[in-house]
């Protein structure tokens, strides 16, 4: 719970956010001042760009590898990057998002340099979160650090917010993805049965995705938009590493089987040459089973910590 209790007592109504990254090494700050360049350069009506997350506290990690649950693994911490604009971005920010990666990674060793994670929200929505107390929202203001402001806006105060309240909205939100997830689940079986399955494989993929986008949503109150599996995973690592038992891929059929139900999001329903077999579907079953058990250990957990807090 170590990350809960560093982030859940700072609910106080003012702070004078931080600007500067002079503490980081060099290497990082050269490229966060890249990542701000390439971002104004290539969104309009930018007027915040806020370092948050390990990098602005300072507790990120640079490079670790190894052996979590007799799997390798490795973890690095990201730029976690929020882009406020005059009005939300919608759809476009996809691609403007990767066009930013791929000028950013020029002449990058991408697999082993530190990976850009960016979050969008219109200004007056930011400010709205801000005063509803929101969660995730209010850690940014308390924690990040500003690296480029317009001048033209402000950021609203932020209203407290008690262990009664993110309990009740944890709950909520966990109710909700969580059992979205099972549904999605239980319909593998009905296609199954029927001998359609690339649409359990379609099934599968997005039980997966709502069980990890199930994580964030109870531990920070706030959910990712995104239908990629390995980036719903990489959001989770900072919350829990026990998720690296379920798609270990350490062997080719590992990472075929892991490929397989990444593909199966578009694939299973756009691509008339997509093969998946019942012998794909029967063991990629048990590996989402798995993947439930372990969200639904560490996000109870979480509720009880929650709980436990309001009572004092």
């Amino acid at each position: 719970m170590d990350y809960t209790k560093q982030n859940l007592v700072f609910f106080h109504n003012f702070v004078i956010m931080k600007r500067s990254i002079r503490f980081l090494p060099p290497r990082k700050q050269d490229d966060l001042r890249q990542l701000t360049e390439l971002i104004r350069k290539h969104i309009k009506d930018v007027e915040m760009v806020i370092l948050f997350g390990s990098y602005a506290r300072g507790t990120y990690v640079d490079y670790d590898q190894r052996i979590e649950f007799d799997t390798p693994t490795y973890f690095m911490s990201d730029y976690d990057i929020l882009i406020l604009t005059k009005k939300p971005m919608g759809a476009v920010k996809y691609s403007l998002f990767a066009k930013i990666e791929d000028l950013f990674f020029v002449h990058k060793n991408r697999s082993f340099h530190t990976q850009p994670q960016f979050i969008d929200y219109g200004i007056e929505d930011f400010n709205y979160a801000l005063s509803k107390g929101h969660y995730f929202e209010t850690e940014i203001k308390q924690q990040g650090i500003i690296l480029y402001d317009s001048g033209h806006y402000r950021l609203a105060r932020r209203r407290k917010l008690d262990f009664a309240e993110i309990g009740e909205r944890a709950q909520k939100y966990f109710d909700d993805k969580f059992g979205r997830a099972l549904s999605f689940f239980i319909d593998v079986e009905h296609a199954t049965s029927r001998k359609d399955y690339k649409q359990a494989s379609f099934y599968l993929h997005q039980a997966t995705e709502n069980f990890l986008r199930t994580i964030p949503m109870v531990f920070i109150l706030y959910g990712y938009k995104d239908h990629d599996l390995e980036k719903l995973m990489n959001y989770c690592k900072k919350f829990t590493t026990e998720i690296f038992r379920v798609f270990p891929c350490d062997t080719e059929e590992e990472k075929r089987l892991f490929n397989l139900l990444q593909r199966a999001y578009i694939e299973s329903r756009y691509n008339s040459e997509f093969e998946i077999t019942k012998e794909d579907i029967d063991a990629l079953v048990p590996k989402v089973e798995m993947l439930r058990d372990i969200v639904e250990k560490v996000c109870r957990e979480q509720l009880d910590y929650y709980a436990s807090q309001s009572r004092k």
